[in-house]
């Protein structure tokens, strides 16, 4: 059963994003605290969504996004932050419910775009979106200011 996270999932959803970041090769950059993520999803204006996958009554699967906006569109479009299946439920198509639930909600709500990022070397995951029709935006370079270069940059003048 795929459906909108409710607050009493928080600390499911909380592990399964660290189980990701353990797959990505990164656990120790996973410290969102519990309150984060129910501040995050749960209050009264989110900065973001949450559908989880439910199976005999444990949450098995999320799909955690937020609406970006595109310019050249001029509409909005979901961005999806993470996709995460946990191993022992793979195979069994609840990734592709969860994507084909965001496209619905795009096309719903008359958004254009439905991206994400993946990590180069996960070639599982590659060929699951490519099979989906998804497109590698390669042009495309992703920058990050954070930590110290962020706070010298806010405080520059």
């Amino acid at each position: 059963m795929i459906r909108y996270a409710i607050k009493e999932d928080a600390p499911r959803i909380l592990q399964l994003i660290k189980d990701l970041a353990e797959y990505e090769k990164a656990p120790d950059d996973a410290v969102a605290t519990l309150e984060q993520i129910e501040d995050s999803l749960f209050s009264p204006n989110p900065h973001a969504f949450c559908h989880v996958v439910e199976v005999d009554g444990t949450v098995i699967g999320i799909s955690i996004w937020f609406l970006n906006y595109s310019t050249w569109l001029g509409k909005p479009g979901i961005y999806l932050e993470d996709l995460y299946v946990d191993p022992a439920h793979r195979g069994k198509g609840f990734g592709l419910s969860l994507l084909k639930e965001l496209a619905r909600i795009c096309i719903e709500r008359k958004y254009e775009r439905l991206q994400w990022w993946v990590l180069d070397w996960n070639e599982p995951s590659i060929e699951f979106y490519k099979s989906l029709g998804a497109e590698a935006m390669d042009e495309w370079t992703v920058y990050r200011v954070s930590a110290d270069a962020l706070k010298k940059l806010a405080a520059s003048s």
